[in-house]
């Protein structure tokens, strides 16, 4: 009988595990989500630690879990919250690196079992960078296992020190939204008109407005696109340090895009979007990708990080960086509508191949089974 199981004809107590998030993306919220519904749904006792904003959007509480407000990483009051947090629990499960500090930090002289998800990695310089990897060394050296959530998180895990570190199965969670009585196409329509892409193709890309995300290689890209007729429109969703420099750049060089800020109707825009782009310098599972395949629209995307190994041959891969190549791969689709019907159905069949919800849940599960399972007696 696994120790995990709260239905244990001995009356064992439920496993009781908290989940720490800390800033936490999109991403790795709605993963937390996802594994307190599953687990809370296994018997398990799910606590989860994150901050306020964190738990309005995702409803940690609807998912069955308890939800205990941890500030962001910056405020020293994080680790003592935490600690209190932690008292009774059987293991932690943190989220990220800083979260993944916090925890090590609460847990400090406590023989409780650390899982720590990486779900992506930070991008630093210099002195920042050094102390990057020191972070990363301390949190790989803390935890019972690392889980991450690309190879290349998984090797960076285990060159950081990482006694145990293994590629974690995150499913692309089902969106909470329930469907739209209206017609499809109505919809789409809608979509289309609202954004200015009637008559138009248009493509759509969706991230955060900072240093790495490629948006101003984006920006020299279009500049290749406008002898293209209809000229296409690039609409971007998201918020970010980088937008009022991109908004200056679009109307100083009257380029054919729009920034329209951060959405919560990105499903409609995608489903109504002819290509989306993906230009980031570096990916694990990113969730647009993922979206993209899902509702077969056309990607563009980077080679980098995770990219490769979720999307297969599902989509055009390009150099970081090269506008030159990202003009030329969206140009050449646009005007291929058998690629790019080619490219909605390998989207579709890559999709079926990644782990499914309960999948996850599964994989996390026997991992708590693992570290939880009292010793033998010798």
């Amino acid at each position: 009988m696994s120790h995990v199981s709260s239905h244990s004809p001995h009356g064992q107590t439920p496993l009781h595990t908290v989940q720490v998030l800390g800033g936490g993306s999109a991403g790795s919220s709605a993963h937390v989500r996802s594994l307190a519904a599953g687990l809370s749904a296994r018997g398990l006792r799910v606590t989860v630690c994150a901050p306020d904003e964190a738990a309005r959007t995702y409803d940690f509480t609807g998912a069955g879990a308890r939800h205990i407000p941890v500030p962001r990483s910056g405020d020293p009051a994080s680790v003592a919250a935490l600690r209190a947090a932690c008292a009774d629990a059987d293991l932690v499960h943190a989220h990220g690196l800083h979260a993944a500090l916090r925890a090590a930090l609460a847990l400090t002289g406590r023989r409780v079992p650390l899982v720590v998800t990486w779900h992506t990695r930070a991008q630093a310089e210099g002195a920042r960078a050094r102390l990057l990897r020191l972070l990363e060394r301390r949190v790989a050296k803390a935890a019972a296992v690392v889980l991450g959530t690309s190879s290349d998180l998984v090797d960076r895990a285990r060159s950081r020190g990482a006694r145990d570190a293994r590629l974690a199965a995150v499913a692309l969670p089902a969106p909470r939204r329930p469907a739209p009585a209206e017609e499809p196409d109505g919809l789409l329509h809608k979509a289309r008109a609202e954004v200015g892409a009637v008559d138009r193709p248009l493509i759509l890309a969706v991230g955060a407005l900072e240093r790495g995300g490629g948006y101003d290689v984006l920006l020299d890209a279009t500049r290749a696109w406008r002898h293209l007729d209809p000229l296409p429109l690039l609409v971007v969703a998201g918020e970010g340090p980088e937008r009022a420099a991109l908004q200056r750049r679009i109307e100083e060089e009257l380029l054919p895009v729009r920034l329209v800020g951060r959405r919560d109707d990105v499903p409609e825009l995608l489903a109504a979007a002819d290509l989306a782009v993906l230009p980031s310098s570096w990916e694990s599972r990113s969730v647009l990708a993922q979206e993209a395949l899902h509702a077969r629209v056309p990607l563009v995307a980077t080679a980098v990080g995770g990219i490769p190994e979720l999307v297969g041959d599902a989509a055009e891969l390009v150099a970081y960086g090269d506008a030159e190549a990202l003009a030329t791969a969206v140009a050449r689709l646009l005007a291929d509508p058998v690629r790019r019907a080619e490219l909605r159905d390998r989207g579709a069949a890559q999709a079926a191949t990644w782990p499914t919800e309960d999948e996850t849940v599964t994989q996390v599960l026997s991992i708590y089974d693992e570290l939880t399972q009292p010793l033998p007696y010798t």
